[in-house]
């Protein structure tokens, strides 16, 4: 017979009341914030009666631009938390000198800067690059949804299954304290006994399942469900961008997904794949992750690119220049970007000839994207340039990106780099190509579509203080870290003795406050924008009078796009047809056939997360309950993928027809 304790063993695994921080005064106080927060949200919504509305029109909706909203929403809300910690991280660096040591603790501090570096990669870049491509390239393509619809909202909430276990460590146990790659043997479980790398595995895992599977549609959905006529040669260069994102995801993922899974046999059932003894080896996890982390790199930073390209045409009023080198060198950069991994760990011994080879390669790739820059200066070249906020985060990204990609030779080359690796000038560096080339683009890409998904225009002085805020910030902020590189200072590191230090890491702390306003200032942005919506609604389809918006289709567009499949007859076809004076059909529709709204996806991503929380912590009953359940629900959903329903011809006329008389009268 059991005893009480065996039984909470067996219930509760490793879970105890030890596990949460109470004793900790930040972590209590984050709770406590987040715990009014959170209530005092739910509370607006059952006030307001939204349960329904957001269940049935949101939560279990399918139509790609719906949940690539969504993905936004999560990423910009995941950008708070991920820009907290760096917040903290910065405030501990400043006054962390001599006999302070700061009010962070060293293993605070640690679990502090491994979550900003998964959130900020994992939780706030990768679903902003997904939800922008969500929404916009089927539109692009003239396709009425993605490949896969119930699929793509499956991907999108095992995305924010992952990012609540994450936001789960910060109260019940702890995170990794290895840095945001987790190396082995720091990850192992003699140096990590507790939950943290734990919790690092289970949410990327669980994530990283979400994003390959939306990768897989995303692919297929360009691959098969372009328009008629829309070659390959004449899809926009987002598409291109974003064909060739998915491509990386689909083959740079599985990478991740095997060498995590490899560590977790290490931690749970004592293989030795990544110890020194018997037989294993803690580069090989190295190789791994950065087999799939520089692709990543560039998962990031190619749909950005195709957003530059499609701000750059539309505010110059020029077809963008060198289309089809545009093309070529995004497609080099694709395959380059699997040949350049080992610049990451120049300093571990590979030799003399594997460095070359890798110096030389990363080099290599950086002529493919200075093309792209000299494109984009020869668009603006004799360009009726208008200074929107898109065009203004798409210069700021090119002087910015420009100096960041120079500092990302230099450390190209292995001598270089074998005094900057381990400094403040890689972390410089790195923040440097993230923020001035993934978040300016995704900024831009949110001001120059938002007209496209809500109807209406952003606010554009808000916009203009968040950028100015940024753009400062940020130079502010990361400058000092490139000077205390090249003066031998090493990262990771919370505390510091030499007091001629401080001055910079004071510096660099102001540049942190410059971007917490420019945060601020976008959130007022929003708020304004939709208190203001009919001041800023344009109802012509149109909204900045650009060459390349996604077709006829309104703003924002019907829940299936088009009423009639456009037919592509060029590169910039709809901006041809508008020329010559395109007028919409407004008889012979047909009815439509739409798939249904389903709460599976929600479910499954449930399960999922109950799943890895059970693994976590130990609790076999439940995971095993959780992962049949989990099965059986998979398999259940398969029997219910013919409910689908016909929307009527009459109910698709009278819409398109409204809509027709309501954007031809307005040009």
């Amino acid at each position: 017979m059991s005893t009480p304790s065996e039984l909470s063993t067996l219930i509760f695994g490793r879970l105890t009341l030890d596990q949460l921080p109470l004793h900790v005064p930040i972590v209590l106080g984050t709770f406590a914030a987040v715990a009014i927060g959170g209530i005092a949200l739910l509370g607006a919504i059952t006030y307001y009666r939204l349960w329904g509305y957001l269940w049935r029109e949101w939560f279990t909706s399918i139509d790609h631009k719906k949940i690539g909203i969504m993905y936004i929403v999560l990423g910009l809300v995941m950008m708070l938390r991920g820009f907290a910690d760096a917040l903290m991280m910065r405030a501990q660096q400043a006054i962390s000198f001599g006999h302070s040591l700061g009010y962070l603790p060293p293993e605070h501090y640690n679990q502090i800067f491994t979550a900003h570096g998964v959130i900020m990669i994992f939780f706030v870049a990768m679903p902003l690059i997904t939800g922008i491509m969500n929404f916009v390239m089927p539109l692009q393509i003239g396709a009425r949804d993605v490949a896969f619809p119930f699929l793509n909202n499956f991907s999108f909430w095992m995305t924010v299954s992952g990012a609540v276990l994450v936001m789960l460590s910060l109260f019940v146990g702890e995170f990794a304290r290895t840095g945001w790659l987790a190396y082995p043997p720091l990850s192992d479980i003699v140096a990590s006994p507790d939950a943290g790398v734990d919790y690092y595995i289970w949410a990327l895992q669980i994530a990283g399942v979400g994003t390959l599977l939306s990768g897989i549609n995303l692919l297929t959905t360009i691959i098969k469900m372009r328009a008629p006529g829309m070659t390959l040669m004449r899809m926009p260069i987002f598409t291109w961008t974003a064909l060739c994102t998915n491509v990386l995801i689909v083959a740079a993922f599985p990478v991740l997904t095997a060498a995590l899974a490899l560590l977790a046999l290490d931690r749970y059932v004592g293989t030795n794949f990544f110890t020194t003894i018997l037989g294993g080896n803690a580069m090989m996890y190295v190789n791994l992750i950065w087999i799939w982390g520089h692709p990543e790199v560039y998962i990031l930073i190619l749909p950005c690119f195709g957003i530059y390209s499609e701000v750059t045409s539309t505010f110059c009023r020029k077809r963008l220049f060198g289309y089809a080198s545009m093309v070529y060198a995004t497609v080099v950069i694709t395959v380059l970007s699997y040949l350049v991994w080992l610049h990451h760990f120049f300093t571990m011994g590979s030799g003399a000839s594997v460095n070359s080879f890798f110096g030389i390669t990363t080099m290599i790739i950086s002529i493919p994207t200075g093309a792209k820059i000299f494109n984009w200066l020869f668009t603006m070249y004799r360009g009726r340039i208008k200074f929107e906020v898109p065009m203004l985060w798409t210069i700021g990204f090119m002087v910015t990106f420009v100096i960041g990609g120079m500092t990302g030779v230099l450390l190209a080359v292995p001598p270089a780099d074998f005094s900057l690796h381990n400094s403040l000038f890689l972390i410089a560096h790195f923040h440097n190509v993230i923020i001035g080339g993934v978040v300016f683009g995704l900024f831009a890409g949110i001001n120059y579509w938002f007209p496209k998904a809500f109807g209406f225009r952003l606010d554009p002085f808000w916009g203009k203080c968040s950028f100015w805020l940024w753009l400062v910030g940020f130079w502010v902020a990361f400058t000092p870290l490139y000077q205390l590189g090249l003066m031998g200072v090493t990262r990771r590191l919370s505390h510091f003795e030499n007091p001629s230090l401080q001055v910079w890491f004071v510096i660099a702390a102001f540049g942190a406050f410059l971007i917490l306003l420019g945060i601020v200032s976008m959130l007022i942005q929003f708020w304004v924008s939709f208190r203001r919506r009919e001041a800023l609604r344009d109802v012509t389809g149109d909204p900045w009078d650009g060459r390349t918006l996604e077709w006829s289709t309104s703003s924002p567009p019907p829940p299936y796009n088009f009423a009639f499949t456009p037919l592509i007859h060029g590169q910039e076809a709809w901006w041809e047809m508008k020329r010559h004076g395109y007028r919409r059909p407004v008889t012979g529709f047909v009815p439509l056939h739409m798939p249904k709204n389903t709460g599976a996806g929600i479910i499954l991503a449930g399960l999922s997360l109950v799943f890895g929380f059970a693994m976590i912590w130990y609790m076999w009953p439940l995971a095993a309950i959780s992962f049949v359940a989990l099965l059986a629900t998979a398999i259940g959903h398969t029997f219910n993928y013919q409910r689908d329903y016909n929307l009527p011809a009459d109910e698709v006329a009278r819409v398109e027809a409204a809509r027709t008389a309501l954007l031809d009268s307005h040009g």
